[in-house]
């Protein structure tokens, strides 16, 4: 039997290799905080942002998705 940490890198590089990517690079050039269906693509079923690893958005994306999300949380859009 392998040791504990081996197995769970083993999990993680498998996990790694299924595509996570939510939503295609090109409908996040424009994102509207008032455009409530992509930005549920975003949030989790808790209403938490998710991270960019789940969504497959690029650093300066993922911050411009969390600010309009947290417009949209403001305006009363989500939750």
């Amino acid at each position: 039997m392998k040791p504990m940490a081996s197995r769970d890198r083993e999990t993680r590089d498998n996990n790694a290799m299924v595509s996570k990517r939510r939503v295609p690079q090109t409908e996040l050039k424009e994102i509207d905080p008032r455009d409530y269906d992509l930005l549920r693509k975003f949030v989790s079923e808790q209403g938490k942002i998710l991270p960019a690893r789940f969504t497959g958005a690029t650093p300066p994306q993922q911050r411009t998705v969390a600010r309009a999300i947290r417009r949209a949380r403001v305006m009363g859009l989500l939750r």
